[in-house]
């Protein structure tokens, strides 16, 4: 079990900012900028971890579920955009980054993370998840 099942599962806390019947979207627990969000899909067992082995319907829900996050991220955030990137080396889960960014050496996963304050965290989490509301 990957620690993104256990997060889904509430095994593992997390900041969540949207979840649906498919799908779960929380922070970044060490983000590359305030914001940086995670999309990951309620995978039966087993998870898989290439979001290309998705079944068509689910990869094309998915991207509309990260459209949803990342409209409500970019009107939480000050940015110009919000950046994807899909690498999926770290997680053994399939999973998207949703990266708010100014320019686009900040969504470099060479950057250093950030660590930010649980108070923060939560704020921003709420922030994203009010703004998606609207």
């Amino acid at each position: 079990m990957t620690i993104f099942t256990r997060i889904i599962n509430g095994e593992i806390p997390s900041y969540k900012v949207a979840e649906n019947e498919h799908f779960y979207a929380f922070l970044d627990i060490n983000p590359l900028q305030k914001g940086h969000t995670l999309v990951v899909p309620k995978l039966a067992e087993p998870e898989k971890d290439y979001i290309f082995d998705m079944e068509d319907d689910m990869l094309s829900e998915m991207l509309v579920f990260a459209k949803q996050v990342a409209k409500g991220v970019k009107a939480a955030i000050d940015c110009k955009r919000v950046g994807v990137a899909v690498i999926g080396l770290e997680v053994p889960h399939v999973h998207m980054h949703l990266i708010p960014i100014n320019k686009e050496g900040d969504m470099s996963f060479a950057n250093p993370k950030m660590t930010l304050p649980a108070a923060e965290m939560a704020e921003i989490a709420n922030s994203i998840a009010e703004a998606m509301e609207c």
